[in-house]
């Protein structure tokens, strides 16, 4: 009797250690097939392992544009196509204008709509009179202001004639208190009594001003 109790003892430890050899080399398997094991098997892996990877980087979504990035590509798309000017370029010259309305205090759809009327985004636009650049700015008369931009030459540089001619607008508006008399002033026309030159920088915002009534509006929907 002892000696069969023995038997099945050895026998059914046998098979315990048996178990845990199966268990050990499964366990080995796993670890081998989430290294380079896992290259031969291409269906476990894309099926398995890595699905919920996949599913959580589908998962990413790019930031909402803001009411203010809306705004400014309606804008650039907008004259873009008025004007037939490079969609890239007029982006650059928008994204100044914005840049330097905030700097200076201006709307920037006055600047806008400034160099509309002055160029009709023009870079390099030259006046018989000497007026260079998207805002026609005369570089005799204003020499202090390009002195950090490198000079007069600079002038044909969009960034710096924006930035040179707003504020150029800025300190007639400080002078007179009133944007129809400063505009008036910086076409040169301030004598003139019916303000032509105000009154189409005007409508040319007003165009704009639609575009940012309409990005506000989708902001709040």
């Amino acid at each position: 009797m002892t000696k069969l109790f023995v038997g099945r003892a050895y026998s059914g430890a046998k098979s315990m250690l048996a178990l845990v050899a199966v268990a050990a080399a499964g366990g080995l398997m796993v670890v081998a097939l989430q290294g380079e094991g896992m290259k031969h098997m291409p269906g476990l892996a894309g099926d398995v392992f890595f699905e919920s990877a996949s599913v959580a980087q589908g998962a990413i979504q790019s930031p909402a544009e803001t009411a203010l990035e809306r705004e400014q590509r309606a804008v650039t798309e907008f004259i873009a196509k008025r004007y037939r000017v490079s969609e890239a370029a007029v982006a650059s010259y928008v994204d100044t204008a914005y840049r330097a309305g905030e700097q200076y205090s201006v709307d920037p759809l006055l600047i806008l709509a400034v160099v509309a009327v002055e160029s009709r985004y023009n870079p390099v636009a030259e006046s018989t009179v000497g007026a260079k650049g998207l805002m026609q700015v005369i570089p005799k008369y204003h020499l202090e202001k390009l002195t950090d931009h490198g000079g007069e030459h600079a002038l044909l540089e969009p960034e710096v004639n924006i930035l040179v001619g707003t504020q150029i607008l800025r300190e007639y508006q400080r002078r007179f208190r009133d944007t129809e008399t400063a505009l008036q002033a910086y076409a040169g026309a301030f004598d003139e009594p019916t303000s032509q030159y105000a009154n189409k920088v005007f409508a040319e915002r007003a165009r704009l001003e639609i575009l940012r009534r309409q990005a506000k509006k989708q902001q709040s929907v």
